[in-house]
């Protein structure tokens, strides 16, 4: 019989994919249209030990401190991290692009959008 679509056993193929890219890549995207199961993925990522926080950009608070100040959000992250909703604040890409360029750890980022992030006008 087949899992039901709302179960959380519901099998992710995506996961070894994103688990293999986390352990070679400081910045991993996934990306997919909305209702996808992508941040459902990364809770189960971070509930496994994978990751370690799971931040999602639909929140106002992160949402607007990650705006007003790029740098000191990216710098305030510890551990391995996801951002859900990426696409909400694109000025992050550059704070993140630069904390990697210091700190080149695997698995440091998981990014998750239901947009394209390189069709983003703002984004460089």
């Amino acid at each position: 019989m087949p899992v039901p679509p709302t179960s959380p056993l519901v099998r992710r193929n995506a996961e070894p994919a994103i688990r293999e890219a986390l352990a070679v890549s400081p910045v991993v995207l996934l990306q997919g249209p909305r209702q996808s199961g992508k941040s459902t993925l990364a809770r189960a990522l971070v509930s496994q030990g994978v990751l370690d926080h799971y931040v999602t950009l639909d929140d106002i608070e992160p949402l607007e401190w990650a705006r007003r100040s790029p740098d000191c959000f990216v710098d305030s992250l510890r551990g391995r991290v996801v951002l859900d909703e990426i696409q909400r604040a694109p000025e992050l890409l550059r704070a993140i692009q630069a904390s990697v360029d210091r700190e080149r750890t695997p698995g440091r980022f998981l990014l998750t959008g239901s947009a394209n992030i390189l069709l983003l006008p703002r984004l460089s």
